[in-house]
């Protein structure tokens, strides 16, 4: 799938941010078996069609939530994905990040880049004021990326989140809009 400019919301010098679509069920899925070793036992992205409808469906239907797809200007193949979660208005006005490279993408940077356009996307259009990002402490790769995106340890939550059969420790990690909106 392309990344063209019609449906492109943010675009950085590799990469471009689009909406998640039931069309991409293939190349998503493809993507995601084959990078299994490295999202295991971390992240458990969709590997079959029907698994991705049933994920895409709530990326694209429910207003708590807002999908991108990470893809390359070379040649628009899906590089990753970043989703916000949870997203709250009023006050809190925030969302929880969720977000993985596919193997081939890994350790080039592209989510990266990818984090720092979602940070612009979140804190302009959809007038967030924070993104949170918890993290299980021995994935040292998504520490690192948040950290270079400019997010902040805030805390450690005990078994926070279930993941692949067990309540899983996870670090709270979070960054604020730069201008304070």
């Amino acid at each position: 799938m392309s990344d063209d400019p019609g449906t492109c919301l943010a675009a950085g010098p590799r990469v471009g941010l689009r909406p998640f679509s039931l069309a991409d069920a293939e190349e998503f899925t493809a993507r995601a078996r084959e990078s299994r070793e490295l999202h295991r036992p971390w992240l458990f992205p969709p590997c079959t069609p029907e698994a991705y409808a049933a994920y895409a469906g709530t990326l694209i239907e429910d207003p708590a939530r807002a999908g991108f797809l990470v893809c390359e200007h070379t040649d628009g193949g899906i590089a990753g994905f970043v989703n916000i979660n949870n997203i709250v208005r009023g006050a809190f006005r925030s969302g929880a990040l969720g977000y993985g490279a596919f193997a081939h993408a890994a350790g080039r940077g592209l989510l990266t880049e990818a984090l720092g356009l979602v940070q612009e996307h979140a804190f302009g259009p959809l007038e967030l004021h924070r993104l949170e990002a918890n993290i299980q402490p021995g994935n040292t790769a998504s520490r690192a990326l948040v950290r270079r995106a400019g997010f902040r340890l805030e805390g450690f939550s005990p078994a926070m989140l279930h993941i692949d059969g067990a309540w899983r420790d996870h670090e709270r990690w979070a960054i604020t809009a730069p201008d304070g909106h």
